[in-house]
This record gives structure tokens, sequence and C-alpha cells, in this order.
């Protein structure tokens, strides 16, 4: 095997190697970073572990039945020369196992050492493969189970290209013994984590004497680079096709064509690990099956481990160097990232926020939809303010002649109308005869405005408590202290309350106000007289123009030289009930009243109008609708402008005034306060998490700045 590389290539890879180290430490945090690296994908049956072990050329990793590969192991093979002096950081170790002394005597420029176990240095493969086991069974126990937190494994060898590799749990179809029953979910989902980021280059292993279309190395593969651009294809297995086959069109690319090809390898059988046969021996056998066999002679040299590993190197490098840039400027603004959170962490309270969201003056403004003051502005001049022109003061009135009538008001002409005068006792100008008809209307309508104001408040109200809720959910320091998250709001929503009690009674009070006192003297009330002669001009205008006058009709009034004898007796003109009778009542009132004794009957249990309306009862509710029109918009343009205002004044401005005081004088007792400060456990963790954070990102600014 050829252990040549540049010093260049060396310091990439290993630049590398350093921040999967530091960002393995910090936990799964690290995968923010999304570091290059090459997988390694493919079947339990597939020789995924034979090749990893000629690649390092030693034996070390766990062997059996069912899932062996439980955890990600992150292989980072260091080439180092034989003889060399320790590299800077590597110190001193201890040296693992009780034959140490032997082992390292014939081993001294081979070793491998875990992460998780700083400063000791295995000598003895065979230890290396029983850490793996043993750390496995202590993060996911005896039952086969699996976990994605990685085993951290530099190899530091003369007989090594520099080169990191991530070992994956090979795909599983059936679960077997104690495995768990979504077992084969459970790996693909771990598999995809890892393959599916765009830095990761893709080791799909598969034996070669099995059809290439059910690999399910490559299925996976595909579905995550379906060009096949970071794919590379690993065929095992090559020695024990039938005779006369061979993988030649599968290098060439004409049955599953990668961008980076196929390597054929050769890998030890059952019986050669059993037996264990050396690994060097098996790479020798491997040369000379290439170098003899008739379909591979003639290109031995792009076969077999040796080939693999430089191929691997060489794709690992300049993945790097074209990644690496990417890499530094994500590794600054996750450094900013971090910084800022441990800030809002670990820092003072701070102002309360609660006066700029009510305001709108917040740097936090959403695109997206009205938040803050501006929600409590549409309730005012959208909501309230359509809801209060869109009552109708007639449409719960079934018939305005009934309240005429019974405001006892006895209309004798439409002049009636047109008089206009103070009322000589009183405060109240008078506007017509029938004035205390209109105020019984007008009054009762004014009323109505009472529970759209009131429903005003209490959509305010809810709004102003959405924006304690955003406050909650936004600020961390609720987050750090929630006693002091469940008294804030307690106090807020209390204080909130408190001043619904002065908002709702001004504002009952100001709709009172209206209903109390009518003034028919505001300059935008139409008067008595224009509304007269608006309907007046209105029903005219819709009235049938009278018949022509025929000249050779001879009337009973010329005959008798200018006397009418239709008209002897006095025609009989509508009373005051009149509208009370239909005609045909009225006709047999009439005939009973010429009868020789006059009788009466008692009046019906309810009275109700019966005939049509006259043209003058027409007239006079005419003129009083539009009087009640005329006044009623007056006082519904003056609660649109003011209820507003009322609400703005006791509860929103209040409260941007006062609440804050209000918090300082609850909050800020030092009987409560020690208690409110109690952080919670949740954050004293993520503050742990995200100080490992800072401090590893800037370990790792420091690496990336060199290179």
């Amino acid at each position: 095997m050829s252990t040549g590389t540049s010093g260049l290539g060396t310091e990439i890879v290993g630049t590398i190697n350093k921040l999967q180290d530091v960002f393995t430490t910090v936990g799964s945090s690290a995968s923010a970073i999304d570091l290059p690296q090459i997988c390694v994908l493919g079947s339990q049956s597939s020789g995924k572990s034979s090749v990893l072990e000629n690649i390092v050329g030693r034996d070390f990793l766990p062997r059996g039945s069912g899932i062996v590969t439980r955890r990600p192991l992150v292989l980072q093979l260091i080439n180092r020369p034989a003889g060399s002096a320790p590299a800077a950081g590597e110190g001193a170790a201890k040296v693992n196992g009780t034959d140490k002394a032997g082992d390292k005597a014939a081993n001294q420029d081979e070793w491998g050492e875990f992460l998780h176990l700083p400063g000791e240095k295995f000598y003895d493969f065979s230890k290396i493969r029983d850490e793996i086991v043993r750390d496995t069974e202590a993060k996911t126990g005896r039952n086969a189970g699996i976990s994605p937190l990685p085993i951290n494994l530099r190899i530091f060898s003369p007989n090594v290209l520099t080169l990191t590799l991530v070992d994956l749990p090979g795909i599983t179809k059936v679960p077997v013994g104690d495995q768990p029953r979504d077992i084969e979910k459970q790996i693909r989902d771990m598999l995809f984590k890892y393959i599916s980021k765009p830095s990761c280059i893709i080791l799909a292993v598969t034996a070669a004497n099995q059809d290439l279309a059910n690999s399910e190395g490559l299925k996976m593969a595909r579905e995550v680079d379906p060009e096949g651009t970071r794919t590379i294809g690993v065929l095992t297995k090559v020695d024990l096709m039938d005779a006369g086959t061979d993988v030649v069109d599968i290098l060439a690319g004409r049955i599953i064509p990668l961008r980076l090809g196929y390597v054929p390898v050769v890998n030890r059988g059952q019986r050669d690990i059993d037996t264990n046969r050396p690994i060097t021996t098996a790479l020798q056998k491997e040369r000379e099956f290439f170098d003899s066999h008739p379909s591979y002679r003639t290109k031995s040299a792009y076969c077999g481990t040796p080939f693999l590993a430089s191929k691997l190197n060489s794709i690992l490098k300049a993945h790097v160097r074209n990644t690496l840039p990417d890499i530094k400027a994500r590794i600054t603004s996750q450094l900013q990232r971090f910084q800022a959170e441990l800030q809002s962490l670990g820092g003072p309270l701070g102002d309360n926020n609660a006066n700029t969201v009510i305001d709108g003056n917040t740097n936090d403004l959403s695109f997206n939809e009205l938040s803050g003051g501006a929600r409590i502005s549409f309730v005012f001049h959208e909501l309230y303010s359509n809801g209060i022109k869109n009552i109708d003061p007639f449409d719960q009135m079934e018939d305005l002649r009934m309240l005429l009538y019974n405001s006892s008001v006895r209309y004798s002409s439409i002049s009636v109308f047109l008089v206009l005068k103070h009322c000589e006792q009183g405060s109240t100008p008078a506007i017509f005869v029938g004035t205390s008809a209109f105020e019984v209307i007008i009054k009762k309508q004014i009323v109505r405005l009472e529970d759209p104001s009131l429903k005003c408040c209490q959509l305010v109200y809810d709004e102003l408590i959405r924006i304690l809720g955003q406050l909650l959910a936004k600020l961390q320091v609720f987050r750090r202290y929630p006693a002091l998250r469940e008294r804030f709001n307690s106090v807020v929503v209390s204080f909130f309350k408190n001043a619904m009690v002065p908002t709702t009674k001004l504002v009952s009070d100001m709709v009172a106000m209206q209903a109390c006192y009518i003034n028919t003297t505001h300059p935008d009330f139409i008067s008595g007289h224009k509304a007269t002669t608006l309907v007046t001009e209105r029903m005219n205008a819709n009235k049938p123009p009278p018949p022509a006058a025929d000249p050779k009709r001879i009337t009973s009034a010329q005959i008798n030289g200018g006397k009418d004898l239709d008209v002897d007796a006095k025609k009989e003109e509508p009373t005051f009930f009149g509208s009370f009778f239909s005609p045909k009542n009225k006709s047999a009132a009439s005939k009973k009243a010429s009868g020789a004794v006059a009788t009466m009957e008692a009046p019906p249990a309810v009275i109700k109008p019966q005939a049509a309306l006259s043209e003058r009862e027409t007239m006079e509710t005419e003129v009083i609708k539009l009087l009640i029109h005329s006044y009623f918009n007056i006082v519904k343009r003056e609660m649109i402008d003011m209820i507003p205002k009322a609400i703005s004044l006791t509860l929103v401005t209040h409260s941007t005034k006062n609440l804050q005081r209000e918090l300082l004088q609850e909050l800020y007792k030092p009987e409560v306060l020690d208690e409110l400060l109690q952080e919670s456990e949740a954050v004293v963790h993520r503050r742990k998490e995200v100080i490992g954070m800072v401090q590893a990102l800037n370990k790792a600014e420091e690496i990336v700045a060199g290179v």
C-alpha cells in the first residue's frame, strides 16, 4: 500500500479531523456545521467491515451475527511516519492493556485513541474492538438497539493514508432475536441523517455476486444523490462470482453510472477471519487476483484496496478544499448565534418591553400579519366603526305608527312639523309638537350602542392579553425563570382586569350621556322644516298626475245652478283612531249608528291599526324617520370618535404609563425575589450546552483560521 501523501493534503484532512473532535465533545449541535466526510453504506452481508479493516491493515472491528455496528464509528486514519516524534498535542499517554509493554515494543508506530478516553493509547487492536463493544453497550444496552451517538476513533500508523471514514450500521430488513420491531426504520432514519447532507461523500458497498439493481446501499444513495455526483461504489466478493462473469460493465458505467466510479476489491473470507489470516497476506492475495484475472489484469492498477484508499484520500482532500470557505462562514455565523443566545440566558433581566409592543415600536415587526398596537387600531377603526355604522335605528321597529300613537300626540295637520319653538318649561328645545315621540324613539336607539361599545372594550382587552402572551413566549428571561413568568403573567392580567372596571363604566356613561340629553340644536341636525319639505317633495314626485277635465261632461253643480247635490251633508273627516278600523268594520259601525238606538261594544283586548297608512300618516312617519336618521347618525359619529379615545385613556395608555410601576411594586419584593429568580433545570442545562458550543466554535475558528 502506498503511504505517500502531500503535506497540504494531510493538513486539510487533519483540519476536518480536529473539527470533528471539537464538535463531537459538545454533542449533536455540531451537525449544524455539516463537516465533509465519507460515510460507508451497505447491507449487513456486503463486506463493509472487511473493506474498512483492509484499508487500515488491522483487525479491529466487532464481528458476529445480526447488527454488529450499532453506533456510527468515526474512523480517523492519520499517516504518521515510523519512528517520528509525537505530534503537537499528542503528548504522553497511558498505555491500555495488561500486556502493554510487549505490545508497545512490537507496534510502537501504530496505535488507536478514543475521543471518550482522552490520553489513553491502544496498541493492542483487539482491545480497540473490545472498547467499541463496551462503549456501544454502555449507550445502547445489550438488546441490539442502535444509537446515533458516534464513537470517535483515531488510528495512527505509517501504513495508512490520512483519511476520515464514518462506518454506519448495516442496512437490515427483518428484525431477528431481540432486535426492536422497527429496527429497519430506525437504521434508515439514522443513515439518511448522515448521507442526505450535501457535504457527505457516500461509499456504497455492494457484493459483486448479487444483482446490482438489488443493492440496498446504492438504492439509498440514489434517493439522496440521484445524479450520482457524490457516490463512489465499492464492489466486494469479486472473487466469488460465477466463472465467466465479471464486473467490467459495472466499472464502465453501463449498469448504474456513478460520477466517482466503482472500485472492485477482494476481502478475506470467513475462513481467513476465523484462522486470523493476516491482512497483509490478504492484500497480497488480492493483488495477485487482479493481476492474473483475464478481465481485470489490464486495469489492475485501478482495482484493489490500495487504489481505493488512495482514491478516497484524493476525493476527500478535494472535497474539503471546496467546502472549507463555506465551513468558515458557517462557524462564524453559528458562533454569533450561540453568543447571542448565551447572552440572553445569562444576561440581566433587562427593561420591560410591554410598552414598545403595545405602541408598535418593536424592532421585531411582522410582515405577514398585524401585531401589537396595530391590532388594537384595527379593532377601533374597522371592527367597532363598521359595527356602529351598520346599526339601523328602524330594524327592530315593527310599526312606527304605533309608537307615534302611544306617545299620545295628536297631529291636526302637516303644519305641526313646522312649529319650532323652545319649550317654556324644561331645557330641551322642541322640534315639533311630537317631541315626546321623537325622544322616546331616539333614546331607545342610542341605548343600543352600549353593547357594541362594551364589546369593543373586551376586544381591546383580549388584544392586550394576546400581547402579553407574545412577550412571555418571546423573551428568553421568562424561559430562564418560570416562577417569574407565572408571577409576571398574574400581575399583568390582574392589572388589565382592574383597568377594565373604570373603562367599561366610562363607556357606559358616555352612552348614557347621549341618551339623557337630545341636542336638537346640533348644527348637523336636520330641521323639522327641512325634513317636511324633503318628504313633501318626495311624495309629490311619486303622485300620479290629476286626470284632465272633460269639456263635454256636465256636472250636477252646473245643472243645479252651481250647487252640488252630492254634498248636502258635511263630508266625514278621518278621526284620530280612524286607521284602527278596517273599511268593513267602519261600514258596519255606520249602519249601527244610524239605528234608533246607538250601541257601543267593548274595545278588543289588543288594538292594532287595521287600515293602510293614510297620506297624512305617511307624511308624519316619513318626517320622523328622517329626523331620527339625522340625529342617530350624529350620535354614531360621535361614538365612533369618542369610544376609542375613552378606551385608550383608561385602558391602553393607562397600561403603558403605569404597568411598569405595578410590576416593580409586585415583583421586586425582597421576600419573593429569590424565589422568582430560581432558574429552571432546562435553562441551566441549555446554558451548559450553549457554553460548550461557544467554546467549541471558538476553537474551530482558531483551527480553520490558519488553513
